[in-house]
């Protein structure tokens, strides 16, 4: 079990209601907090100041463009770049010490404007999450194949690669994030990019590859589950395999280390019933996946 303390200040749990229970959070105050603790780009292993840098901004990549450059740049991330495909989009934020690759989640409801934009982007989401035929990666190992098509839309055709690899410079580490559908696709951008990665940190993500995908990845990974997140038990499939060091967050927001006291919890907790409190009686496995609950424990468990 992690020996976090509750830090003063301590963050409220949002109200999570049917209102805004998905992405974007345009009122939420990202990185605030930030000049308390800036992130540690030179971590050699895990660090929960950095795991918080890496939701906030995964929380961020669900915004627009216009919206999520000054935040990052406010932040310190003085130089960000905007990838965008069908079904995925992703930013690339640095400054002269680490460059941070986040992945956009799923989009699961219509953004205020009402665009046409995100209802296509809902609608090529909701094939991806779908599309969960295992499909050849590399040697003898596998992957989702919904994922591996969105991240091939934006790796090379849109440049992607290409701009991670004018960015990795000696003086700056790589990261790699995302939440949901994000998480997975960082994971597997991750895999496949040939430099050096400092970390990788996934926020609610589903399993992405079979067991060969993750008896060879030897990236430095931490996997955040929050109490019942629904997403992180799909697909539900035998076949299919987590990879990366579990960072349980139990139903108190505590964070557990990869251990039998964090495994036990997550068995425990059961995924099905109603958290009262919450405007609407939403489920609690659903409640459990939003991205900034990510953020506020994790807040909350920097010692």
């Amino acid at each position: 079990m992690s020996n976090a303390i509750k830090r003063d200040p301590a963050k409220i749990l949002p109200e999570i209601t049917l209102d805004a229970i998905a992405p974007p959070f345009p009122d939420y105050p990202y990185f605030e907090g930030a000049d308390i603790y800036p992130f540690r780009h030179q971590a050699p292993a895990f660090d929960m100041v950095n795991a918080w840098w890496l939701i906030e901004a995964s929380t961020l990549a669900y915004a627009e463009e216009d919206f999520a450059c000054p935040v990052f740049q406010k932040a310190g991330l003085t130089d960000v770049k905007f990838f965008t495909g069908d079904s995925t989009q992703c930013f690339v934020a640095n400054n002269d010490h680490f460059v941070i690759v986040v992945f956009r989640g799923t989009e699961i409801r219509r953004r205020p404007d009402e665009s046409g934009f995100h209802i296509h982007n809902i609608i090529a989401d909701a094939k991806t999450d779908a599309d969960i035929i295992l499909t050849d990666w590399d040697q003898d190992r596998k992957v989702y194949r919904g994922f591996k098509n969105a991240l091939d839309e934006v790796w090379e055709k849109r440049g992607l690669i290409e701009y991670i690899k004018s960015k990795d410079t000696p003086n700056r580490t790589i990261w790699f994030t995302g939440h949901s559908l994000g998480a997975a696709l960082a994971t597997l951008a991750a895999d496949r990019y040939d430099g050096k990665i400092q970390g990788l940190y996934t926020f609610g993500s589903p399993s992405v590859g079979n067991i060969n995908f993750v008896k060879y990845f030897h990236i430095s990974a931490y996997r955040f589950v929050n109490n019942n997140d629904i997403v992180t038990h799909w697909p539900p499939l035998d076949w299919y395999q987590h990879v990366g060091k579990l960072k349980y967050i139990d139903s108190n927001g505590i964070v557990h280390d990869n251990s039998i006291s964090g495994k036990v919890s997550y068995i425990a907790d059961s995924p099905g019933h109603i958290r009262h409190g919450f405007a609407h009686l939403i489920p609690d496995n659903i409640v459990d996946h939003v991205p900034i609950l990510y953020a506020t424990h994790i807040w909350n468990n920097i010692p």
